[in-house]
């Protein structure tokens, strides 16, 4: 399984929500690159980074940020974060974003999502779901399309897609442990998908769970970041060659 570090950025710095509450935001470093650098040390050959002022506010704003880290290091980039259409997709891959994660826009704007699915290889695109009890929520997280998470998912397989990053609102930041049955079900529901779990995780076992539920890949943010997981014994257990997100 795939250990992706996190990287969130709020106003240029790193930081981590809680259930993704902008009142709730704790900076933990000066600099999205140095924390790159950090995980690049540590032997992770992917990043997960999200503009979280580009979610709130509709428009990429760390495209300097992007280019510095894919000038300074060699780790790949799945990114997320504003991303409103076809032209915004082309802009990141253009800066050296490995994977853009879309988010809202398959079910706010399905015309446009089309045309970017028309327009862009499969396997430069992640979908990002955010759910509650099993339902895609949008614009960050404040509303409930009432729309179940399998059908979503059952959507964009239908559009070419097969890889899927998946969030437990509920657990998201609260170091509680993921939502394994959700995971499990997926993939269990859906044959040859891959899944990226998101949200709760807290510890070495935690992610030791998760692989035994057979997500492909995991985000590990605030864990890292408060310290309850070790970079060092979580490098260890990050099977890089299991899982190729190319």
């Amino acid at each position: 399984m795939l250990i992706i570090p996190a990287i969130d950025i709020l106003e240029g710095k790193v930081v981590r929500l809680t259930k993704g509450d902008f009142n709730t935001a704790q900076i933990y470093g000066d600099s999205p690159l140095e924390q790159a650098k950090i995980y690049e040390k540590y032997g992770f050959n992917w990043v997960h980074i999200v503009d979280l002022t580009g979610s709130k506010d509709g428009y990429t704003s760390t495209k300097d940020i992007l280019v510095s880290i894919k000038a300074e290091t060699k780790v790949k980039i799945e990114f997320g974060g504003g991303v409103r259409n076809l032209e915004d997709v082309k802009k990141l891959l253009d800066l050296g974003v490995d994977k853009v994660i879309l988010g809202s826009l398959p079910i706010t704007d399905k015309n446009e999502f089309e045309m970017i699915i028309k327009n862009i290889s499969k396997n430069n695109l992640i979908i990002a779901s955010d759910v509650d009890n099993e339902n895609v929520l949008v614009k960050g997280w404040q509303e409930n399309t009432n729309i179940n998470l399998y059908d979503h998912v059952e959507y964009c397989i239908n559009m070419g897609i097969d890889t899927f990053l998946v969030t437990d609102i509920a657990l998201d930041g609260m170091l509680a442990g993921p939502n394994y049955e959700m995971y499990k079900k997926l993939k269990d529901k859906f044959a040859g998908i891959k899944v990226i779990a998101s949200g709760g995780v807290s510890s070495l076992h935690d992610l030791l769970i998760l692989k035994a539920a057979n997500a492909d890949a995991a985000i590990v943010g605030k864990a890292i970041y408060e310290r309850k997981i070790n970079l060092k014994e979580l490098s260890l257990i990050a099977e890089q060659k299991d899982y190729s997100m190319s």
